[in-house]
């Protein structure tokens, strides 16, 4: 089960001590989840098996308020106690991490960065719903999704896992550990190949990922180091138009952008060192180095330009953990980086479309910078047992952004030749060298209540912020010459209730935020941001078993996101209505079947609500529901599973919009497909 409750059979109450089965490093140091007062998720290795992993969005489907809209290939869209995040503004409203450390650096953000991370080795995934800036900072808007990797002293041997499935789908990885003494200095290596002809037409992906890691010893100081690339290469579909086309089993199988591609490389380097100083404190460091470079046809866009964009980074991440004293406990630290980004865009033909179109779109690179951005966040926050029963926690962090921007080609309006467009200028303008900088404080407070030696009541006060990416901020069109953009700001409350049982555990929990400075497009297709969202929710995950063979598990969301202030939009005020792509129900509900030790069996419901599929809440995509069912079978080091996805052969979208250009248009969902593999262990 994704959530943390299935794990918990531990805190201490009173004099009674159970013992604790799950360490997160949520709050930046290893801490028992039960301690914890955010709404934290957790997949574990076992779930990333059972769900294949050939996609994030299937592996975070059973968190609640998670719902990850996937795309064509590897690519999906951000959706965490939020509307399906898409658009200007979308990327980099929830913070995506490997072992704490942010996949990209910030302010250069992609919308798709989780498919650079390795979940299919991950030890589990932490997913913190809600604002999480003050341990983390920028980004961490509606919550954090962090992937932790397996530890090279964890398990000598290795794994091999073979999968092969329709459409020309096959995988193999090949994982190995090795120790070299007791002291517990090891080194690991994963390797993983995937190649995917796709279920639509010239849609096909191959992803290549690499990670070594290596564990010393120094004294008393321990150090893991470890190395990861990854490579995408992708062909990508784009959507099919027309309304309902996705129930059309010809037409949805079609790809009109044979066109379209994506390639992309990540190369990251870190270390996560403890130093421990006595008893009572320790320091953490998490130095680090990453690459990225991305290659893209804008096939969505008129003149369907090119797009290459790139960025290096370094930083330190630390931490200091002190124990004032047994019931009052300190964590604070200063995480700084600096990166250099670079984005050009370059048109090779023609503009199709009208003379209008023909006439502002010109041929030729229509942006080519560079932005230097440095960042420096210190913070602190605070652990106070106040009795046996009341644990208070609470935190500030300040964090200041700044960027250096240089423009390679001549600023404003024309061509690359500094020619004038027709029509009053051509659409896209750029900005002249210039240097930005952003400042902000994210404070949280909350309470944790022992009710019992079963029930927990928790609540927080948290506040989330997102400053304006570079892409935001200096990738501008028409008249426009000044971004004039503010961090996101996300003002959080949330109460929950916990029961952490032996048959029986859930947590439920409900939530209210206010969003302000929400950048949006407006209809001259400029970045504003202004905008006020507002949001609540219920989410409940349960785990019961039957039996010790049987057991159930859940969870499902219930949310409104709405519009919040007075913009209109083609004539439309859009305050009250609901935010697009934004479903009031969603849900995973699973039945598991364990006879023995050799045989398991899972059965698996997926249910996404109707949705309005445009800010003016004139269309619809009317939500469907799922089947899934898994079987796995171990026989001494060897284990074989089928998955079969869709049982039902159901037609449906993974994701649904409206344009006023083109109308409904759809990425159609796999139809009913098996999926088999084998694992070797030695």
């Amino acid at each position: 089960m994704s959530v943390w409750l299935c794990f918990l059979s531990d805190f201490s109450y009173g004099n009674e001590t159970k013992i604790e089965t799950l360490v997160v490093t949520a709050g930046r140091y290893a801490q028992g989840i039960a301690e914890r007062v955010e709404s934290i998720s957790v997949v574990d290795n076992d779930v990333l098996k059972k769900a294949g992993n050939t996609h994030i969005q299937q592996s975070l489907a059973s968190v609640p308020g998670a719902n990850l809209a996937r795309g064509n290939g590897q690519e999906y869209l951000p959706a965490l106690r939020s509307p399906v995040l898409t658009g200007a503004g979308a990327c980099g409203g929830v913070l995506t991490a490997e072992d704490g450390i942010p996949l990209r650096a910030n302010g250069f953000c992609n919308i798709n960065e989780l498919f650079e991370s390795f979940s299919e080795t991950a030890r589990h995934i932490e997913v913190i719903r809600g604002p999480a800036g003050t341990l983390y900072g920028s980004n961490a808007l509606h919550g954090l999704i962090n992937i932790i990797s397996r530890d090279p002293v964890e398990d000598e041997g290795g794994l091999l896992n073979v999968e092969t499935g329709p459409h020309d789908y096959h995988r193999v990885g090949v994982s190995a550990n090795h120790h070299f003494n007791t002291e517990g200095d090891g080194i690991s290596t994963d390797l993983y190949l995937t190649t995917d002809g796709g279920y639509r037409d010239h849609s096909g992906v191959d992803q290549q990922k690499a990670s070594v890691q290596y564990v010393s010893h120094i004294g008393d100081s321990r150090v893991r180091t470890r190395l990861v690339a990854t490579n995408l290469n992708q062909e990508t579909a784009g959507y099919v138009e027309g309304e309902s086309a996705y129930r059309d089993p010809r037409l949805s199988r079609t790809n009109p952008n044979p066109e379209a591609f994506r390639d992309a490389y990540a190369i990251r380097m870190y270390s996560l060192i403890d130093l421990p100083i006595n008893r009572d404190s320790q320091i953490q460091l998490s130095p680090y180095f990453r690459k990225t470079k991305m290659r893209f046809l804008q096939h969505y866009l008129p003149g369907q330009p090119l797009e290459e964009n790139g960025q290096e980074s370094i930083g330190i991440r630390t931490s200091y953990y002190l124990e004032l004293d047994k019931k009052l406990n300190l964590v604070s630290g200063i995480d700084t980086e600096l990166s250099e980004g670079y984005l050009w865009e370059v048109q090779e033909s023609t503009t199709e479309g009208s003379e209008f179109l023909q006439a502002t779109i010109p041929v030729g690179k229509h942006y080519d910078y560079e932005v230097t951005a440095w960042n420096l966040a210190p913070y602190a926050s605070v652990n106070w047992q106040v009795g046996d029963k009341l644990e208070i926690t609470g935190g500030v962090r300040f964090e200041s952004a700044r960027y250096n921007y240089d423009n390679n080609m001549l600023s404003g309006r024309t061509d690359a030749n500094g020619i004038a467009c027709d029509f009053g200028g051509c659409r896209f303008s750029r900005p002249s060298d210039r240097k930005d900088r952003f400042s902000n404080i994210s404070p949280k407070l909350g309470a944790l209540l022992q009710l019992d030696s079963e029930f927990q009541l928790f609540t927080q006060l948290a506040q989330g912020y997102r400053v304006p990416q570079a892409t935001e901020l200096y990738r501008l069109q028409r008249e426009q010459t000044v971004a004039e953009l503010d961090a996101e700001e996300l003002n959080s409350f949330e109460i929950g209730l916990r029961k952490l049982g032996d048959s029986l555990s859930f947590e439920w929990v409900a939530y209210a935020m206010e969003k302000e400075n929400v950048i949006f497009r407006d209809a001259d297709y400029f970045n504003q941001s202004n905008g006020k969202t507002r949001h609540w929710g219920l989410e409940l995950a349960v785990n019961y078993e039957f039996s010790e063979s049987l057991r159930f598990e859940g969870s499902t969301s219930y949310a409104e996101h709405r519009y919040d202030d007075q913009r209109e939009l083609e004539g439309v005020e859009l305050n009250g209505n609901f935010v697009d792509s934004a479903p009031r129900t969603f849900g995973s509900y699973r039945l598991q079947w364990s006879p023995g030790s050799l045989i398991s069996a899972e059965l698996e419901w997926l249910h996404q609500g109707s949705y309005f599929t445009d800010p003016q809440n004139a269309h619809r995509y009317p939500g469907h529901d799922l089947l899934n069912f898994q079987l796995a079978w171990q026989w001494d080091q060897y284990g074989f599973s089928t998955r079969l996805l869709n049982i039902t052969d159901r037609a449906y979208a993974e994701r649904a919009d409206y344009s006023s250009f083109s109308g409904s248009r759809y990425f159609p969902g796999e139809p009913r497909s098996i999926y088999f593999g084998i694992d070797v262990e030695w």
